[in-house]
């Protein structure tokens, strides 16, 4: 988890949620708002990833059809999401 919460990964799965260019999560948030959030809120979202408390959001159910059989994220949790796939 140490590996996840690195500056490196977590700056590069911020670059790829970015880069998706996806709509707003189930929170609402929007990618521009994204980066403000995390400055705000990291140390603590870092300190539950370490102690083994963080909980996402629950996801919402879309009707699109994706490859993984759907399914929005809140986008706050997005990079935590996406560098704990990276580190697998």
């Amino acid at each position: 988890m140490e590996e996840v919460c690195e500056r490196k990964n977590l700056k590069e799965a911020l670059r790829q949620v970015r880069s998706n260019k996806g709509s707003a999560g189930v929170d609402g948030m929007t990618v521009d708002k994204l980066g403000d959030y995390l400055k705000q809120h990291w140390p603590v979202i870092r300190e539950q990833l370490l102690n083994g408390t963080y909980e996402p959001k629950p996801v919402r159910r879309v009707e699109i059809p994706k490859p993984d059989g759907g399914g929005r994220k809140s986008l706050a949790s997005q990079p935590c999401w996406t560098a704990l796939s990276s580190k697998r």
